[in-house]
């Protein structure tokens, strides 16, 4: 794994974005929601080694599910939190221009619920929202988009995406760890170093 800088800031309008695991914190819900209502406690976020939940944690593939459902369906509800420095740093960034969310949940209208509690309406104005219901079908949307850069968690996704002639930057999570060879990027401070925006760095 490297962490390459481009040659300039890339421009918003040419890098993409994942939703969860990016964006929104999709592990701590999934963390919090096996324990407080259904009792498998225990395990932290660096035990997640596998995307898939069921290959790495003691928890049947019926719940693990379940949970994802839960949280897919209703992420008010399920009180899902963003990724820190995400909110501030796309905000900013929308000062700029749109922003785009590419996300493989097949619904869209969680995502926009969600967005409306944290973020101001000139903001989400600025953000579109492509819900593809399946992780290997963002290819087509970011071309479609004349996005060049995506960021996402799935480290398949990214080695699919760098095949089709897109910048992947992997945002390192448990379960994309000796998984690839691709870029990467650690948080959201790394995040804004890449992208183009005018306003100072945040302290």
């Amino acid at each position: 794994m490297t962490r390459v800088s481009p040659p300039m800031p890339i421009p918003i309008s040419e890098v993409g974005f994942d939703f969860d695991g990016v964006i929104a914190d999709t592990a701590e819900a999934f963390i919090r929601l096996a324990c407080a209502e259904h009792g498998y406690c225990g395990f932290t976020r660096e035990d997640i080694t596998n995307f898939e939940l069921e290959n790495c944690l003691n928890i049947p593939q019926t719940l693990v599910e379940k949970i994802f459902t839960d949280i897919l369906t209703d992420s008010i509800a399920t009180e899902l939190l963003p990724m820190p420095g995400a909110v501030e740093s796309l905000e900013r960034f929308a000062g700029i221009g749109t922003l785009t969310i590419i996300t493989a949940r097949p619904l869209k209208k969680p995502v926009f619920a969600w967005l409306e509690r944290y973020f101001s309406g000139p903001t989400r104005e600025k953000i579109r929202v492509i819900a593809t219901g399946d992780h290997n079908d963002k290819v087509r949307h970011i071309h479609q988009h004349g996005l060049k850069y995506f960021i996402d968690d799935r480290a398949e996704t990214c080695i699919q995406l760098a095949r089709e002639a897109i910048t992947p930057y992997v945002f390192n999570q448990p379960w994309n760890r000796n998984r690839h060879e691709l870029q990467t990027v650690a948080d959201w401070g790394e995040i804004r170093a890449l992208v183009a925006h005018a306003e100072p760095e945040l302290p």
